[in-house]
Formats: structure tokens, C-alpha cells, sequence
């Protein structure tokens, strides 16, 4: 379902650290280094880079590597300082960073997938290195050996992917639009079950392993929320982007949702209320208001010698009206719908202006953002964009 025009932006904004620039291609990933002024980066240029802050208050490269191929994605772990580097030729490199972040050791390399990576998960409790790929498997890896422990194939290529350390859990996002849980052991895996909400393939993935959420984003502008934590199935729908959803990251202090996209917006969700799932619309063949028959119902216009109507749906109540019946508009966050939609004139009226409260903040990053990273000891947030830039923002005013 497309996002309507977003609400203004509240008065507390992020605040523009810095911008890292340098790389000639779309920078795919990045994630800031943990208690220092430094960003690691992975780009389709084919190079890795460390920026380092300087007394210049500007961040310059310490590291420049360059890659074989385009690297499509990475995984940092601050505690071993290992770097897993996938390539677009299917291949994980991984590297041990120097205490100063001036150096990089190559460990090893092995051919995980027969085409690019898509996202990598390093698991040191386990020791194994998670990936998919664009050749629909997902994998895991000894990161000791670099032996494949084993794999599963995905009904389409893989975008999203988390792991619940305590369970041992994997979830796998697809382009499919479904959701896949999987439950692995040492060297073997089983399903648990799959499931789908998205009309358009899921796009990024994220795990709260306290209150046992996954959020899910989709190329269909949404975001739904999946109480894995056993409320009988509960998904909560979350609209407020124009365009696809390319990153989420959750802020677990504040229990707040942070959410990018190809429009550029960074979306603050307040997820510390109690949420409202989205109605089931409603069929029928005629208007539930005032039984005014639709297009198709030919018999009722024959029969009441009326030109049938047009179906909508109310997104309150979820039952089918035509536009008559439902031309007024109204946000409903509790529902997820930050922005106006279409009600029916019934439950409208019903709508309180407490409940049209907001419980998101609305931010233009003015760039295409395609990854984030949250830093949620500093409160900083990363945004790496197709424009070849690197923005840091302190978020402490909206995520606090």
C-alpha cells in the first residue's frame, strides 16, 4: 500500500555531524567504530575504507583496501575487531582490524554463494558467519575453518536477515515478500514456519530479542511489526515512507524504531504504546453504508436500475465503502498510519484528537539512503546514500 504525503517534520531534528565523501560508487554499507571518531565502509567502487576523524574535525582514510570485486556487504564485531567483507562474486573476506584501526589482516576467504552477497551476520557466541545471496540460499560458515556447516534455499533472493542468539533462530526476508524462520543447529537447520504481509518483497530485517519483535520492511513502503513472542500472531502495520524501506535499526533503551528509505526520510517510530492491528478488509458487493452497488454487481444495478460504484475500504473498521461513504481523510497512529488515509464518514466521527496524536517524528536526510547504523551508546546514527556520501547525525534529540 503506497504512503501518502508525510506529515511535517516536528521541531526536534537530528543533528548533521559530518559527511564522509570520497568514494566513486554507492557506498552499500557502513557502520561507525565503537568508542572511536571512526567509520568503516564497503562500496561498490570495490574498495574498504577506515575513516578516521582528524584535528581537522574531517574524516580521512587510515585504511583504503581494494577489493577483487564490488563489496556488496559487511559485518563488524568491535569485541574480536573482525571485519566479514561480501563480495559481488559470492565470496566472504574476513579481516582482522589493528588496535588503531590503521591496519587490516586478511584471515581468510571462502566462496559462500554462486553470486553477490546480500547480507552477512557474524554470530561470535556460536562462532558462525551467516549469509544470503543472490542465488537464493542462505548459508553459515565456521568462521574458525571457514567451513560450510550447511543451507537452505530461499524462495527468492534475500535481503533481510537476523539472528536470535538465545533460540537459534535465523530469519530470512525475501524478495518474495515472505518472511522465513529457521531453526539451526551445528550442521543442520529446520523450518519453523514462513510467513507473509508485504505486497512487495521484504527488504530489510530487525530483531528486538528483549520484547521478541521482528520489523520487517518492504519495497511496498511498509513496515510491519511480528510479535514473535507468542500474542497469537500479532502484526502491527507501519506506514510512513514514500518509497521503499531500505534500513531499520531499534533504539532498545527508548524502544524506538528507526526506519530510512529511498525518499530520503528518516522515520522515528515511539513503539512504547500499545498498537492497533490493521482491520481485514471487508468483501462485498455492495457498499456496507449505504448498499449502493459496486461496478461488478450486475444483477443490483439491473435490479435497482443504479450505475454501480467503485470499492474502497475504510482503514479503520476495514469494511468495503464506496466514496461517498468514505470521503473524509484522518491519520490514525495507533494503527500505524502516520499520514491522513481514507475512513468511512462513521468512524471518522469517532476519531479523537488524542488519537490522532503522532507517535513518529518525520526527518529528511536529503540523500537516497540505502543502510543505517545506530550507535546507541553515543546516539549517533549513520546513513550511508546512492549519492556516494556518509552522513553522521546525533539523534539524541529525538531518540533519548
Amino acid at each position: 500500500m503506497a504512503a501518502e504525503p508525510q506529515p511535517k517534520a516536528l521541531t526536534r531534528k537530528p543533528l548533521l555531524l559530518n559527511k564522509v565523501e570520497g568514494s566513486q560508487e554507492v557506498v552499500n554499507m557502513a557502520a561507525i567504530v565503537p568508542k572511536e571518531d571512526g567509520v568503516i565502509s564497503v562500496s561498490e567502487d570495490r574498495t574498504v575504507r577506515v575513516w578516521l576523524k582528524r584535528d581537522s574535525g574531517q574524516y580521512w582514510p587510515s585504511i583504503y583496501h581494494a577489493m577483487p570485486s564490488p563489496c556488496s556487504c559487511m559485518s563488524f564485531n568491535p569485541e574480536t575487531r573482525r571485519l566479514s567483507i561480501g563480495l559481488d562474486n559470492g565470496t566472504i573476506s574476513e579481516f582482522i582490524l589493528s588496535e588503531d584501526y590503521n591496519k587490516m589482516t586478511l584471515v581468510k576467504s571462502y566462496q559462500a554463494h554462486q553470486s553477490r552477497v546480500i547480507m552477512i551476520l557474524f554470530v561470535l557466541e556460536m562462532e558462525w558467519v551467516l549469509s544470503t545471496g543472490q542465488d537464493k540460499h542462505f548459508t553459515w560458515h565456521c568462521s574458525e575453518s571457514g567451513q560450510r556447516l550447511g543451507g537452505y534455499r530461499t524462495s527468492a533472493g534475500a535481503c533481510g536477515l537476523q539472528f536470535d542468539v538465545e533460540t537459534r533462530h535465523v530469519f530470512v526476508g525475501d524478495h518474495s515478500g515472505q518472511v522465513t524462520i529457521l531453526k539451526l543447529e551445528q550442521e543442520s537447520c529446520s523450518l519453523v514456519t514462513t510467513f507473509k504481509g508485504h505486497t512487495g518483497g521484504v527488504t530489510a530485517l530487525c530483531w528486538d530479542p528483549i520484547q521478541r519483535v521482528l520489523f520487517s520492511g518492504s519495497s511496498d513502503h511498509s513496515i510491519i511489526m511480528w510479535d514473535i513472542g507468542g500474542r497469537k500472531g500479532t502484526a502491527i502495520e507501519l506506514q510512513g515512507h514514500n518509497d521503499k524501506v531500505q534500513s531499520l535499526s531499534y533504539a532498545h533503551h527508548t524502544r524506538q524504531l528507526i526506519s530510512c528509505g529511498a525518499d530520503g526520510g528518516i522515520v522515528v517510530w515511539n513503539m512504547d504504546v500499545e498498537r492497533q492491528e490493521t482491520p481485514e478488509w471487508h468483501a462485498s458487493d455492495s457498499c456496507q453504508k449505504c448498499d449502493q452497488p459496486f461496478f461488478w454487481n450486475f444483477k443490483q444495478m439491473w435490479d435497482s436500475k443504479k450505475i454501480g460504484l467503485r470499492q474502497h475500504h475504510c482503514r479503520k473498521c476495514g469494511k468495503a465503502v464506496c466514496g461517498k461513504c468514505s470521503s473524509k481523510r484522518s491519520s490514525i497512529p495507533l494503527m500505524g498510519f502516520e499520514f491522513e488515509v481514507r475512513v468511512c464518514d462513521s468512524c471518522h466521527e469517532s476519531i479523537t484528537e488524542e488519537e490522532r496524536a503522532p507517535t513518529a517524528t518525520f526527518h529528511d536526510s536529503k540523500h537516497n539512503i540505502v543502510h543505517v547504523h545506530f550507535d546507541a551508546t553515543r546516539g549517533w546514527l549513520l546513513t550511508s546514500g546512492t549519492d556516494k556520501v556518509i552522513k553522521l547525525w546525533d539523534m539524541t534529540p529525538v531518540v533519548s
